[in-house]
């Protein structure tokens, strides 16, 4: 059976897809490898890893479980099934992350196509949002979403939204005295990037009341009204492990096309887990699970997409 591993054209249009998956900094942390044009591998690059926000790679092989389900959809886009194995061999190859293989699948559905379709179309977006109520039928799609994964999205109500805004603030706080930190962050805020980081054009402003739904860089100079009242998600597994940061990232990626395809906006307000993971604190087993994203949701204006890296840099050399 000839599959889209099968000529470059295919394997290209995999690898865009992929590569358009929201990632930490937006350091796009993966690589891919074509096995034999039977299997494409996929592979934590170790030269984006983040190493001082990021120290157990929980953020990294978030991101590279984004990646894997745009993979999933656009072989499915393709008429394709595939079948995928988490962590194949992780005491020898530990940056290998997941190996799959197209299999004869019927036709794409419609979902699956629009799925497809989504993907270019899904952006961060750190705008202010409007006060506009998100559907209780748009909430129930994003929770059966993650669920799909094998994750759980809570959604806080009004008095857990403001504790968690305060804790983003002063976990904010507390980084922005680390230098270490500092550091690692202009790094990956680059106003001139091309390919990957965060640049000016879509860090967005700076809230004009703290605490902010948002997360400051340092480099927001003009400020703005912000929603009043921010709706925010955890995404959380049922364990903390790699494995669960796997598919914590599928589940996130499933989350955001559906969010999408009800023309809504996201961006991330990670600053407490990001310092949880730093200072190598521990989770404490809640009865939902441990926090893997905190994510904001709400209407929002369009926004310039990030910048991605070209997908010839995306794949090591075949085998």
């Amino acid at each position: 059976m000839s599959t889209a591993l099968a000529t470059e054209l295919g394997v290209r249009r995999l690898l865009v897809a992929a590569g358009q998956a929201p990632s930490v900094h937006n350091t796009q942390p993966w690589r891919f490898h074509v096995v034999r044009r039977e299997f494409i591998e996929l592979l934590a690059d170790p030269d984006r890893r983040l190493r001082v926000c990021d120290p157990r790679g929980r953020s990294q092989t978030v991101s590279c479980g984004a990646a894997l389900f745009n993979l999933r959809v656009a072989v499915r886009a393709a008429g394709q099934r595939p079948q995928v194995w988490l962590l194949p061999n992780p005491d020898a190859e530990p940056d290998l992350l997941a190996a799959l293989r197209m299999t004869q699948g019927a036709p794409a559905s419609a979902e699956q196509r629009e799925l497809y379709d989504l993907i270019p179309i899904r952006r961060t977006n750190r705008q202010p949002f409007t006060d506009k109520p998100i559907p209780s039928s748009a909430l129930a799609e994003m929770r059966i979403a993650a669920s799909r994964e094998g994750a759980g999205l809570v959604f806080l109500d009004r008095h857990s939204v403001t504790e968690t805004l305060e804790y983003a603030a002063m976990a904010e706080d507390e980084l922005a005295h680390d230098h270490d930190y500092r550091a690692e962050a202009a790094a990956w805020t680059m106003p001139g990037a091309r390919f990957d980081g965060v640049p000016d054009y879509v860090l967005g402003p700076r809230p004009a009341r703290e605490p902010g739904p948002v997360r400051d860089f340092g480099r927001n100079q003009v400020t703005a009204r912000f929603e009043e009242r921010p709706r925010l998600a955890v995404l959380t597994t049922p364990g903390d492990r790699p494995l669960d940061w796997l598919r914590a990232g599928q589940a996130l990626q499933r989350v955001l096309l559906i969010a999408t395809r009800h023309g809504l906006s996201a961006s991330f307000l990670n600053q407490p887990l990001d310092l949880r993971d730093m200072r190598h604190r521990q989770d404490p087993h809640h009865r939902r699970g441990h926090a893997q994203m905190i994510i904001r949701l709400g209407y929002g204006p369009y926004v310039a997409r990030s910048p991605r890296r070209p997908a010839t840099e995306l794949q090591t050399p075949q085998a």
